[in-house]
């Protein structure tokens, strides 16, 4: 646990990030995210909805499902904070109905610095900024419709995997799902040519200049015995619905570190998940314990993680 907590205090003093500005948000792609991560077992592939967020110079892609399950969460803790109102011992417990794990790290992508930042959450928000990855796309003369929209096909080779993308030429982002980006226009739907990643267009829309979802942040306030304000601090789970506002912008609470680092948290999170939270309650100066009805887990056991032999990056053939 003293370790544990070492490692927590260490890493939350890390650099604050740099200020970022942000980006007025001018469309929204989805994307259905399939991945065959078992080659063994091909007819059994991930699937995930998800959603970028597009600008001028910034995008995020995020999950869309976990977007949802966010707003869903807040709308039981809003639920029970209405039903337990004047009650001085209040209890909020959160379901989640999510089987699967869902994409917990979001890329937001900043065209002009040629930038690439990835954003995980364990209890707090890490961000680890990288020089995006300069993609040699390879733009051919074929085209192809996608619910109206013209677009044409790129080629390229990218973290041990041949990719073909379809992009938009009308629609002037250099954005895309993943990692996938530099293209001269909206990159629409993109695969590897063995069709085992594939991010197929699910719909597209424009933000609107009263975009009225508000921008939630990780915590909820509720209202104190005293009168007061209290927060719900929402351990370990990213309630953050901020994409879906008017705005791309980095999490203003985000800690800074590098992915050496986040790497050596994540090993002490597997291996010991409730010290580990524990610790990084400590570390922000909180007490108690938040509870989350998820699938079971053994008490006190490491995580286990699901076995991948087909990743989305692959080594690159020497």
């Amino acid at each position: 646990m003293k370790q544990i907590l070492t490692l927590c205090l260490a890493t939350a003093f890390t650099i604050s990030v740099k200020a970022q500005s942000p980006d007025k948000a001018l469309a929204r792609v989805r994307y259905t995210f399939t991945h065959i991560q078992d080659t063994t077992q091909r007819d059994q592939p991930r699937t995930e909805n998800m959603l970028l967020v597009t600008g001028k110079n910034a995008s995020v892609y995020t999950s869309y499902d976990k977007l949802n399950q966010s707003l869903n969460m807040q709308k039981q803790i809003q639920e029970q904070i209405k039903n337990q109102t004047g009650n001085g011992n209040m209890k909020i417990e959160v379901k989640s109905e999510t089987k699967v794990p869902l994409t917990q790290v979001d890329y937001f992508f900043f065209a002009n610095e040629h930038k690439m930042i990835t954003k995980e959450r364990l209890f707090n928000n890490y961000l680890v900024e990288e020089t995006a990855a300069q993609i040699d796309w390879k733009i051919l003369k074929d085209t192809m419709s996608f619910s109206g929209i013209p677009c044409q096909k790129a080629t390229t080779r990218f973290k041990g995997r041949n990719w073909i993308a379809w992009f938009a030429t009308e629609i002037p982002f250099q954005s895309g799902p993943w990692k996938l980006n530099g293209l001269p226009g909206l990159i629409v739907e993109a695969y590897d040519d063995k069709k085992e990643v594939k991010f197929t267009f699910a719909g597209l829309e424009n933000v609107k200049d009263d975009a009225s979802q508000a921008n939630s942040g990780d915590d909820v306030k509720i209202a104190a015995p005293n009168g007061g304000v209290g927060v719900v601090k929402m351990v370990g789970i990213d309630m953050s619905t901020s994409y879906l506002g008017p705005e791309i912008k980095l999490p203003a609470d985000a800690i800074k570190t590098t992915r050496k680092e986040l790497d050596k948290l994540k090993e002490a999170r597997d291996k010991d998940p409730q010290g580990f939270m524990q610790a990084q309650m400590a570390a922000n100066g909180m007490q108690g314990s938040f509870r989350q009805n998820t699938a079971p887990r053994p008490s006190g056991g490491a995580i286990t993680k699901v076995e991948i032999n087909n990743p989305i990056e692959l080594p690159e053939k020497k």
